[in-house]
């Protein structure tokens, strides 16, 4: 059994439903306002990035999307880290580092591959 086993489909819906949760997250849980707009804005390119996969014509290729993918996943634990770092606040970086790492194994278990959809 191949370890890239979500198709990209249910990768995209998860996005389209995981991108709104980040970007409510910084007013929810309290986060301070450096840290709020940091993650209101990784929100935001999830969800451009999300829409960018959702049709058949596709605005970037596969591969690309999955390089964004990766380097959004590493921005929000990054940014968790540096939060937890200067400012101290635990819960918006327990949340970031595990939303990071949540989509970074979202990403890793994608068959970024248009066939057999």
């Amino acid at each position: 059994m191949s370890t890239r086993s979500i198709p990209i489909t249910a990768h995209t819906v998860i996005e389209l439903l995981a991108a709104p949760l980040l970007m409510v997250a910084p007013f929810a849980l309290g986060f301070g306002p450096v840290s709020g707009a940091v993650t209101l804005v990784l929100g935001i390119l999830m969800m451009g990035l999300a829409i960018s996969a959702a049709s058949e014509q596709r605005t970037i290729p596969l591969s690309a999307h999955a390089g964004f993918d990766y380097a959004i996943a590493a921005a929000t634990i990054t940014t968790g880290l540096a939060v937890g770092i200067v400012t101290g606040e635990a819960i918006a970086t327990a949340f970031l580092v595990g939303f990071g790492a949540a989509y970074m194994t979202l990403t890793a278990f994608t068959r970024f591959s248009a066939r057999g959809v």
